[in-house]
């Protein structure tokens, strides 16, 4: 029978149930219960929901301080403030990068996320540790999620000396996608900080992942700048723009906006704010582009938030929208798992409001949790802690007990 699990009465977004085979990593039937074959494994699935798993695609694995001590945020107003306050602390954050980042890796993976984007800071003052940092983590967990890692230089590109040769360094040490961060605010010199992004791009044949806070019309423009060496460069498909902040002003260059990133096929991942961060995630869902959320900064010199479980993740994405119906709350589920896992995967279709319940049909990546909910939106509300977790096709586990390391809350392990 070869690779083969067989999860038997399961329910694919709430539907009634069903068995699931699952052969070489894919879905391979969809069946009434107890009419499929036997596999070489079984996961008696009890009635459960079955959902795609969760996807964490905007992520920095580098400065998180998930399960260590909470700590003041200390750093100065505004963005710039933030980035001195990171520069000034990680070298003091009472665990090394591989071991916060190896942590934080573990309490996604139990909560369901098989799919990761981490950025991985480049600049003058970190080198490449942080980098080095992460694919150690990435390393130690390769059987159990799969993830990509963006240099990602959190300072600029052109304020500090040596950063596009160290951004060259850290695609060939094994980042996978080039980075950029506020080309007008932060650089105050777009065309440069571009050519540059997208030099290496083709230098090294990579992808692209953005950061792009600016709002309104600066926002608007420095997107359509990346648009056009998209369009330039043949780049369809390859280039994502994380925050994505202009498209939440309801400028009327938004629309028009929003219709380029679905033609070039450029993908958006955001962090699930609010006042004037909110995407508007149904018109981008209608237009087709490729939307993800992603933890951002978990408990590190940026943000107090984050937990490592993105189906809480989920809920505040549809908190902070104002969903209330079960569809538009499973939307956000739905942004949470599938949307995540096509944006890192573009063989994925988008998600599409006409088709609410991806990622269990025939041929799709045998990639899921299951979790005792009655229904999505139920599980969305809940957050059951129980989770049965499949990645390729097998089912996994990770131990969370690493010393010096603690998850927080409610969130923590019976007896802590």
């Amino acid at each position: 029978m070869g690779d083969s699990l067989l999860l038997s009465d399961v329910r694919p977004w709430g539907t009634e149930p069903v068995d699931v085979l699952i052969e070489d990593g894919v879905v391979a039937a969809v069946a009434a219960t107890g009419t499929t074959r036997t596999a070489a494994e079984r996961v008696d699935g009890a009635g459960r929901l079955l959902l795609p798993a969760l996807s964490d695609v905007h992520l920095h694995l580098d400065s998180s301080r998930l399960g260590l001590p909470f700590r003041a945020q200390t750093g100065e107003p505004g963005r710039w403030g933030r980035i001195m306050n990171d520069r000034a602390q990680w070298r003091t954050a009472e665990r090394s990068v591989t071991e916060r980042a190896s942590f934080t890796l573990a309490v996604a993976v139990a909560n369901g996320a098989t799919r990761i984007r981490s950025h991985a800071q480049v600049d003058a003052d970190t080198g490449l540790a942080k980098l080095e940092g992460e694919l150690a983590a990435r390393e130690r967990y390769t059987d159990v999620c799969d993830v990509e890692i963006v240099a990602f230089p959190q300072v600029g590109i052109l304020l500090e000396p040596g950063v596009v040769d160290l951004m060259d360094a850290a695609l060939s040490a094994g980042a996978d996608l080039v980075g950029g961060m506020d080309p007008c605010e932060l650089d105050r010199d777009p065309v440069r900080h571009l050519d540059a992004v997208f030099g290496l791009a083709e230098r090294h044949q990579a992808g692209v992942d953005i950061h792009l806070h600016e709002a309104g019309e600066l926002g608007l423009f420095t997107l359509s700048l990346i648009i056009e060496r998209v369009r330039a460069l043949g780049m369809t498909g390859r280039v994502t723009i994380s925050h994505a902040r202009c498209l939440a002003s309801g400028l009327p260059g938004v629309p028009g906006a929003i219709a380029q990133l679905a033609e070039f096929d450029i993908a958006l991942t955001h962090a699930a704010g609010a006042q004037g961060w909110a995407l508007p995630l149904l018109d981008l869902a209608a237009a087709g582009v490729r939307v993800g959320v992603g933890m951002d900064g978990q408990r590190d010199y940026w943000s107090p938030y984050g937990n490592g479980d993105m189906l809480d993740r989920a809920w505040q994405l549809a908190f902070v929208n104002g969903y209330g119906s079960d569809q538009h709350v499973e939307h956000a589920l739905a942004v949470a798992t599938w949307g995540g896992a096509s944006v890192i995967d573009r063989s994925l279709r988008p998600l599409d409001l006409l088709d609410p319940h991806p990622g269990v049909a025939v041929g799709d990546p045998a990639e899921f949790f299951l979790v005792d909910a009655v229904s999505p939106t139920a599980a969305v509300m809940d957050r059951p802690a129980a989770r049965t977790v499949i990645h390729r096709g097998a089912v996994v586990s990770v131990d969370t007990a690493i010393e010096g390391f603690e998850i927080p809350g409610r969130f923590g392990r019976e007896g802590s």
